[in-house]
């Protein structure tokens, strides 16, 4: 297990590989399909993200004495993204990308080119990742996109995940694909006509 904490430069995201698990402690920022389409439509980041890391989360939250919560935090289907997130990864900086279910061709380039990886968090345990969340300094963007949809500002501590794209342009997403329409393939061929 390696433990992230910040600054995420690049080269301790370079250092990671496609099957590290990490246990993440620092600053991590949510972003969805709203936050993405905005910034690569040119948008202006109300909070800087250069050498941060992106979560897709879609946070449950709840303010309690002017204090706010977080309930649910679990990763939410990172395809969505792939038409803006190479350019965000660009034009923002980004080290790090935290979702479920891998993304595309373009993105792994541009984790290979500029120097950032995808993390892999488990789906359906929303409430465990919730609590690795100590603190939410901020949250940006609530007014104009409601909060499943706002930058959300989380201080965690140890949130669990796996490198499953790294910047040496390896995804085991891809891999397992491959895989699996290679014994596809081999069942199918052996199959005897109805």
């Amino acid at each position: 297990m390696i433990r992230l904490i910040p600054p995420y430069s690049e080269e301790k995201i370079r250092a990671l590989h496609a099957g590290d698990k990490v246990l993440i402690s620092g600053r991590l920022f949510t972003g969805r399909d709203a936050v993405h389409k905005y910034l690569h439509e040119g948008g202006k980041s109300p909070v800087s993200l250069k050498d941060q890391i992106l979560y897709h989360c879609g946070p449950v939250m709840i303010r309690e004495k002017g204090v706010w919560k977080t309930k649910a935090a679990g990763p939410t289907t990172s395809i969505r993204e792939e038409p803006y997130q190479a350019d965000i990864i660009e034009k923002m900086g980004i080290r790090g990308v935290i979702g479920k279910g891998g993304m595309g061709k373009k993105t792994l380039e541009a984790c290979q080119k500029f120097g950032c990886v995808y993390f892999h968090a488990v789906g359906g345990a929303a409430q465990v990742l919730a609590r690795t969340v100590k603190r939410v300094p901020a949250v940006y963007l609530l007014e104009k996109f409601g909060a499943p949809e706002a930058i959300w500002e989380f201080e965690v501590e140890d949130f669990s995940a796996i490198v499953t794209m790294d910047a040496h342009g390896k995804s085991l997403h891809q891999e397992i694909l491959s895989e699996t329409q290679k014994r596809l393939e081999t069942i199918l061929a052996g199959l005897k006509p109805i």
